[in-house]
């Protein structure tokens, strides 16, 4: 591991947009791909480790049924990782799908796991877990932030609409204060415990309901904490950004696609989508928290949707004009070819796991304009820094 004297800044790292993309590979991402990333123009990136093949069970936690202490050969592993993305000036935002309790459905036979949301006791293993983890990596130059935990989604099983009448979202909070599906306790909890062993480093905590910014502006007042970055993520309309809108005979469009959303029909557009967006900024400005502490974790729509290109710049414009940060989904994926907006969108997804199976990823042609787009965006918001 690096030596803390090359420390890097920590809030102020976010004082200026900063703009980069989600690593949720399968493996573990080495030197090249900081170095791939960070010539499209990123300045940090949103890394998972929950994927990769770890010790026991459940990477790094050890067993999410109950955490005992920090695996050490996983630990190492993740170490290396953050050495390999220090080593080409890439910030690093590390974030788990799952932690005590909340095992990732992917990883949990495709069942919630609701018990973070059930039982505190989770919630004191899970503090544990960061606790752990940020005693480890206080001092390691990559690190930009701890994102406590990927889409929390407390409400999930209790019957409240996702996307509904934000009334019901804020009934939602009150009404469970006190019990173990108050997510801002939750993170307050959490944060409690990293602070005791790391006074410095951010903390980025999602937004309820799979962060969806319509849960952030749910909440009646920020955090206690003044180092901490608000992050939603921004797929909607989901009927039509997502994969199963590719297998309809007529995939629905953009603008155009209609939805349920805040108790009424609408249909979506620009307009709709700076809207959604500004409600985390807007909630941040009630509660005197600046704009450049919200944050656009994810983003991002299928790269063989006709309208990603439309769709991707209306997001982009819709941050970018509150001066906030934003990460794209995703930067070459290991193992899902949907959002790799590197690959042309003519390219066919056999191609690309006939390419991984082969071991021949290098094969793959990365010429693809969604991404031309993305860095061009990124690039020229570094060249007006400068």
């Amino acid at each position: 591991m690096l030596t803390p004297a090359a420390a890097a800044p920590l809030m102020s790292f976010w004082d200026t947009p900063q703009h980069g993309g989600n690593s949720f590979n399968a493996s573990p991402p080495d030197a090249t791909y900081f170095r791939a990333l960070k010539k499209t123009g990123a300045t940090w990136v949103r890394l998972t480790f929950s994927k990769w093949q770890g010790a026991k069970r459940d990477f790094l936690i050890g067993n999410a049924d109950k955490y005992t202490g920090l695996v050490k050969a996983d630990l190492k592993v993740l170490k290396d990782v953050l050495d390999a993305a220090h080593q080409e000036r890439m910030k690093v935002v590390l974030v788990p799908l799952s932690l005590p309790g909340a095992r990732w459905t992917q990883q949990n036979g495709g069942k919630f796991d609701d018990r973070l949301w059930s039982d505190t006791q989770y919630w004191e293993q899970s503090a544990q877990f960061w606790q752990d983890l940020a005693a480890e990596l206080k001092d390691h130059p990559a690190i930009a932030a701890y994102n406590i935990l990927n889409e929390p989604a407390p409400e999930k099983t209790t019957g409240v609409t996702e996307n509904g009448r934000l009334e019901e979202a804020r009934g939602f909070i009150i009404e469970n204060v006190g019990s173990a599906r108050h997510l801002p306790g939750f993170y307050e909890n959490v944060i409690k415990s990293i602070r005791r062993v790391d006074k410095e480093t951010p903390i980025m905590v999602d937004s309820g309901y799979y962060a969806n910014p319509r849960n952030l502006a749910a909440w009646p007042s920020k955090l206690m904490d003044d180092k901490v970055l608000y992050a939603f993520h921004m797929y909607e309309p989901y009927d039509a950004t997502s994969a199963p809108n590719l297998k309809r005979q007529d995939p629905n469009r953009y603008p155009g696609t209609v939805t349920k959303y805040d108790g009424q029909w609408v249909t979506w557009d620009r307009e709709l989508v700076r809207q959604h967006i500004s409600m985390a900024f807007d909630w941040a400005k009630r509660n005197q928290v600046s704009a450049n502490r919200i944050v656009a974790a994810e983003f991002g729509c299928m790269r063989q949707w006709q309208d990603c290109a439309t769709y991707l710049e209306d997001v982009m414009d819709a941050v970018d004009a509150h001066v906030g940060h934003w990460a794209f989904y995703a930067f070459r994926e290991d193992e899902w070819e949907g959002m790799d907006y590197e690959l042309p969108t003519d390219l066919k997804a056999g191609h690309f796991y006939w390419r991984m199976d082969m071991g021949t990823a290098d094969k793959l042609p990365r010429n693809g304009k969604l991404m031309k787009l993305i860095s061009a965006r990124m690039k020229a918001a570094q060249t007006a820094e400068e």
